[in-house]
């Protein structure tokens, strides 16, 4: 009787028709117990279970939590990665505009992969030492590509201020959004965004019209 009570609980998924599906539908299920129940209260038998394997055919994909937390923070941060070297390749709008871009990258993440991001920022100092390296340098990338934005606003004498510290300033509004932001709510990830953007180059002082 237990055995098929839990065979009708378990997720229904569509099965993955190679490899790379099967890794991406780990991660995403992985990432959806990790933030539901906990990083640490998940177990790799959890994971397994989630996505209809046994636990030897998981850790032919995974060999610990540790490398799906890693694959988890690659997911994410290749979509934000990908989308900003095609605008700075294409793109030939102002900077604010491509900063405005940024943030709805950004904060469009805590609805499309709100578990993700979460997960990621409570947990990566976890990591082994090699593997957060690896995560760290794809983040400092992202960092630096965002930076360029603002030195180049300061070159056009558009934006004034440290770069470093307006790039630190744009990404402690966004990357904490997932502390609070609800999709479900009256508020959309754009609405979050423009109103971000609006701060940190206008800020909230009222000035005389």
């Amino acid at each position: 009787m237990a055995a098929s009570r839990s065979a009708r609980n378990a997720p229904r998924t569509r099965r993955p028709r190679n490899a790379d599906d099967r890794r991406a539908e780990i991660v995403l299920r992985a990432a959806e117990l990790f933030d539901e129940v906990g990083y640490h209260l998940t177990s790799m038998d959890d994971i397994a279970r989630a996505v209809g394997l046994s636990k030897p055919t998981l850790y032919h994909y995974f060999t610990s939590k540790d490398s799906i937390l890693l694959a988890i923070h690659e997911e994410f941060i290749s979509i934000l990665l990908g989308r900003q070297r095609q605008r700075l390749e294409q793109d030939d709008r102002g900077t604010s505009d491509l900063l405005l871009d940024v943030m709805v990258d950004i904060c469009d993440l805590m609805r499309t992969h709100r578990g993700y991001v979460r997960v990621f920022f409570e947990h990566h100092r976890e990591l082994p030492e090699a593997s957060r390296a690896k995560a760290l340098a794809a983040r400092d990338a992202y960092f630096d590509s965002v930076r360029g934005l603002f030195e180049r606003g300061r070159a056009e004498s558009l934006l004034a201020g440290d770069p470093m510290l307006n790039s630190m300033a744009l990404f402690g509004m966004c990357n904490w959004a997932y502390q609070w932001y609800d999709p479900r709510g009256t508020l959309t990830s754009l609405d979050v965004a423009r109103h971000f953007h609006r701060i940190l180059l206008q800020g909230v002082e009222r000035r005389p019209t």
